[in-house]
């Protein structure tokens, strides 16, 4: 079983605050976090090597964003590995929660951001370019149509997602003052690592 914070008023959810720039109620997501919305609101994340998809109703504006990284299993491969079975779960349950809110499959689009190259030190396959590919794949499989990606470079990027109006603002963080990015993000990848089990998939 895995277990991904969610929406608003489930344990560990994203923290909601008002954002006096935009006027507008704000969710903050961390890795292995998810938000749906129907509310006019900004959701924000802070993107390293991880990727967030963005996706809404664009006939009514029912939209969420999710932050996640592929466990780094160098042993994976095939459609059936660990990791992409983590993969399509990080993506399928905030699918799952827009169609309950109402949400029309046919009518959903998808915006995709992340997977930079900052990670130093992983000997693996380039995390980034494995999230990003994987977030295209699925998306292509799934028939859900792209409208806007800013994947791959060197930079973090602090991303706004605005689901009623489909608008996104991207600030790529050109010059980090501190490792908190990284950080946060070794320490994701970590867990990842210490909790997926052979035989299922199970996180925090």
């Amino acid at each position: 079983m895995i277990h991904i914070a969610a929406d608003a008023g489930a344990p560990n959810s994203p923290n909601v605050y008002y954002d006096s720039a935009f006027d507008l109620e704000a969710a903050k997501i961390l890795p292995g976090e998810y938000y749906v919305t129907k509310r006019n609101m900004v959701l924000v994340t802070v993107l390293g090597s991880c990727v967030a998809a963005c996706i809404r109703d664009k006939n009514n504006g029912i939209g969420g964003m999710n932050h996640f990284m592929l466990p780094d299993r160098q042993a994976d491969s095939g459609p059936a590995s660990i990791s992409a079975r983590y993969g399509a779960f990080a993506m399928e349950v905030m699918i799952n929660q827009l169609l309950k809110n109402g949400a029309q499959r046919q009518h959903l689009e998808a915006k995709l951001f992340g997977g930079a190259s900052i990670l130093r030190g992983v000997t693996s396959a380039n995390v980034g370019m494995r999230n990003a590919e994987f977030a295209l794949q699925y998306l292509q499989n799934e028939r859900i149509a792209i409208a806007s990606q800013d994947l791959l470079d060197l930079y973090p990027r602090k991303v706004y997602f605005f689901p009623a109006s489909g608008r996104v603002l991207v600030k790529k963080i050109r010059s980090m003052h501190n490792q908190t990015i990284i950080e946060r993000e070794q320490g994701y990848q970590s867990r990842l690592s210490e909790t997926v089990i052979q035989g299922g998939v199970e996180l925090f």
